[in-house]
């Protein structure tokens, strides 16, 4: 082992010795599906497979130590993390962890659903696409009532006055803990048995007076609904905003509401206003909510039904055969040596993993639970490793060939093919992930980070061994280019994973698992069908009551009271609309901020001449980076469980690490050049904005963080210039591209006019950026601080002593426990990192290495 290089040791659990491949460790797969219900014991366990854990048998420590001794397969050699509980998806709130005959049972509808789905897929049903969302919404919205909590509680004062119901028990403070069950209340049965009922309706055969009469007849009745049909339709709006509200809170449901009150009191506002309308009757809301294309069983919905929930079951069956542990762990083990490792691992482990789960938050918290203790031990401070891993798992909804599920409605509205839209996506996504990994080397420069061994096997015998986990994404888009639609491609993509997975006996698909991956992927896309659902009622009012037009008719009209240039304001409602999209997708979810703001901003931007294309990718990439936008950063809060920093200074490094982010999609729509970087254009002139772009991204991340690789620390001067340059590059603009790269030439060179100065004069520590919360410089040392051991570790720019090796047995402190929910479980023998594991600070007169 090099001198000065940290190791992490096995855990207390595994046993003596490594591996048969030299590994140490091994860590349940990231972002792992939902156990399946129990079951019995796996009829086709395998040779020598034991039977899977579940939630009446969970595995032991002493059983995974054995299990890991008897495989023979390469395994992650990163430490296992406890988690504290955290969102995992990007549209939803925890569900409940069911258990028993309901769990199966939730299991199995599931299951049918998925079938149903898969169905549609090959043997579309002939009564049309409607009649299929009708079904498909009868079989999931029933499971959202009895999958998610109400979240309601009565007050104290009236639950103190129900009567009790049987004798009082007084706990046993000496007797084991029951476990909780966590199961659905009666009125959750009430629920959904009526959800059953309602969404069944259109479809019954049964007259009941002048309504009903089966789906033929529901359908002769638009624009004439008889009163039974209004009071169901009135029915599934309530039940569909209660869902919305039990999976993402209450912000969207309110949005909802107020969108209702739009269309029924609009008439009553002056006709002079911009946004009035004639009015809407309640008739004429149901009407329009529950008997058309547009409202409940609209694109949204249609989307969710086709397009994400396959590409759900797919991510699940990926996942279970291997993909995820393959894909962390070739990360690992492909950046294990260099000072920068640590850093490079979180994002190239978000980038991979982002193409199984299609979540940002989930694959912050996955790739968090594994490299976290590595970014503690480099010594990276808490708050900064959670911004890393937020940025670098938003990413995941950026990245192709998975994107987030709003992407799938860009390819619907716009009429083009998922391949098309991937295309667009490929060069952002390759900007937006150069200025994190740019953010990380600067990073590993201003804390003086130490190079972390981790015990991985080699990441040629990785990938000579698991490589094949890439097949099936590179199958998607390649039977996406010859011609085979988006559906059809992910599911023979995800029979090849499943044959696949009998390449590692631990992984193996069986009958048994193959039905949890399917019940997995339909339940992954509850929320999302009921944020769908609900988002028909913000479409369906927009259409009636022409919102859309209107609205954008104030947004440019506000610009050209401000101005009179048609370019000025183009960039004055560019920048109105980017702050719209920010702050409503602070409020809801991806999936519903981006069809708000298509059908309310995306009018503005084409009424001023942007290209659709380039308008519906500006409003996607603003209403995925509400990901990351305090002070509702849902990937952010998820990252910051996992390392224990506080919570909105991790959301402050997100946004940080992903800046150039949001001033990327701009670029989009300010200039006719601006559409390159979304791959539309000739092969040069894609080529060139790519650059121009690459060298944008690259002023930015100096701007923000103080460091021009290279050379050495940025000052305000240098770091002012970067910043102007960035933006005057963006632009895509022969001019501002001159301007923009004469300012990165004047900051170099003033950078090395520091350096030269700094040489002669001896060494000057220097504040570069705002003070990191809980790091340590030669500024901010505490008095009683012990001497930083990683000091001596790393020379500075001139002679110095030889590294110092850190001892590999010394004894091991007792834990912290104000380190946070995830413990450190390596060695500290050399950790200097503080009460809460925040590293060693910025000491930003060491020269570049």
């Amino acid at each position: 082992m090099p001198d000065g290089v940290a190791k992490i040791p096995p855990a207390a659990d595994a046993e003596p010795g490594p591996a048969p491949d030299g590994s140490t460790l091994e860590r349940p797969a990231p972002g792992a599906a939902t156990d399946p219900p129990d079951l019995g014991p796996d009829p086709d366990p395998g040779p020598d497979r034991p039977v899977e854990p579940s939630a009446h048998h969970p595995e032991r420590p002493a059983e995974r130590s054995a299990r890991i001794g008897r495989d023979e397969l390469p395994a992650l050699a990163t430490p296992d993390v406890a988690t504290a509980a955290v969102t995992y998806d990007d549209e939803e709130r925890p569900a409940r962890q069911l258990t028993g005959p309901v769990e199966v049972g939730v299991a199995v509808v599931a299951f049918a659903v998925a079938l149903l789905v898969l169905w549609q897929v090959f043997r579309p049903l002939a009564q049309g696409s409607q009649f299929y969302l009708i079904v498909f919404l009868t079989g999931v919205l029933p499971l959202v009532f009895l999958a998610y909590r109400s979240g309601l509680r009565l007050p104290e004062r009236l639950a103190s006055r129900l009567p009790a119901v049987g004798p009082r028990r007084v706990p046993d403070p000496d007797a084991p803990a029951a476990p909780r069950r966590d199961l659905p209340t009666v009125p959750d049965w009430l629920l959904a048995g009526l959800a059953l009922i309602v969404c069944l309706y259109p479809v019954l055969p049964l007259a009941i007076g002048d309504a009903g009469g089966g789906y033929d007849a529901f359908l002769d009745r638009q624009g004439l609904l008889a009163p039974v049909d209004v009071a169901m339709g009135a029915l599934l709006l309530i039940l569909l905003i209660e869902a919305c509200r039990r999976t993402t809170g209450w912000i969207l449901p309110l949005v909802c509401v107020l969108f209702l009150g739009y269309g029924y009191y609009g008439g009553l506002l002056p006709q002079s206003w911009a946004i009035a309308h004639a009015g809407l009757d309640f008739g004429q809301i149901v009407d329009a909510l529950y008997n058309s294309g547009s409202g409940f069983y609209g694109t949204p919905l249609d989307v969710a039904a086709t397009y994400i929930v396959l590409f759900t079951i797919y991510g699940a069956v990926l996942d279970l055969s291997g993909a995820g542990r393959f894909f962390v762990d070739l990360s690992v083990a492909a950046f294990r040596r260099s000072r920068s490792a640590a850093g490079r691992t979180a994002v190239a482990s978000g980038f991979l993993l982002g193409t199984v789960s299609g979540s940002g938050t989930a694959t912050a918290v996955s790739v968090g639970a594994v490299t976290w203790p590595i970014l503690r031990r480099a010594g990276y401070p808490a708050e900064h490793a959670g911004g890393m891993l937020a940025a670098a798992g938003v990413g995941a909804i950026l990245s192709p060939p998975t994107l987030g599920a709003a992407a799938f409605i860009v390819a619907e509205y716009l009429e083009v093919s998922y391949l098309t839209v991937l295309g667009w996506a490929v060069i952002p996504t390759l900007l937006y992930y150069l200025g994190i990994l740019l953010a990380v080397e600067i990073d590993a420069r201003r804390f003086k980070v130490r190079p972390v061994e981790v015990a991985a096997g080699s990441a040629w015998r990785l990938l000579g061994r698991f490589g094949y986990h890439f097949s099936s994404l590179v199958v998607i888009v390649v039977l996406l280019a010859v011609g085979v639609s988006a559906i059809r491609a992910v599911v023979y993509a995800t029979g090849l994973a499943v044959l696949l997975s009998f390449l590692d006996r631990r992984s193996w698909l069986t009958p048994r698992r193959i039905f949890a991956a399917l019940s997995a992927g339909v339940r992954g896309v509850l929320p999302v069908a009921a944020v769908c659902g609900a988002a028909g009622i913000i479409t369906a009012t927009t259409t009636k009551t022409g919102l859309g037009a209107q609205f954008a008719s104030l947004l440019v009209r506000g610009a050209e009271a401000l101005a009179d240039n048609p370019t000025v304001v183009l960039a004055l409602t560019v920048v109105f609309a980017a702050v719209a999209l920010s702050l409503l997708g602070l409020a809801v979810p991806v999936t519903a901020s981006f069809i708000i703001g298509w059908v309310i901003i995306g009018p503005a931007l084409l009424a001023l001449g942007v290209p659709a294309p380039a308008a519906a990718m500006f409003v996607f990439y603003y209403s995925v980076l509400s990901e990351v936008t305090p002070p509702t950063a849902l990937a952010a809060v998820g990252a910051a469980a996992i390392t224990g920093g506080r919570t909105v200074p991790t959301m402050w490094q997100a946004l940080k690490y992903a800046l150039p982010a949001f001033l990327a999609p701009i670029a989009f729509v300010l200039t006719g050049p601006g559409e390159y970087l979304l791959g539309r254009g000739s092969p040069v002139e894609v080529l060139w904005a790519g650059l121009v772009g690459c060298l944008g991204v690259a002023a930015l991340a100096v701007a923000t963080g103080g460091w021009l690789l290279g050379v050495g620390p940025a000052g305000a001067v240098e770091r002012t210039l970067t910043a102007l340059a960035g933006l005057l590059l963006l632009y895509l603009h022969p001019v501002s591209i001159a301007l923009g790269g004469g300012l990165v030439v004047v900051a170099v060179l003033a950078a090395l006019a520091r350096r030269r100065r700094t040489a002669v004069a001896g060494p000057v520590v220097e504040d570069v950026g705002p003070a990191v919360p809980g790091a340590r410089s030669g500024v901010d040392r505490p008095a009683d601080a012990v001497p930083d051991e990683a000091d001596a570790e790393r020379p500075g720019p001139g002679p110095g002593p030889a590294p110092v090796p850190v001892p590999e047995s010394a004894p091991e402190p007792a834990a912290d426990p104000a380190s946070g929910p995830a413990a450190d479980l390596g060695s500290r023998a050399d950790d200097d990192t503080g009460p809460r594991g925040q590293g060693i600070g910025s000491s930003v007169g060491e020269d570049a290495k």
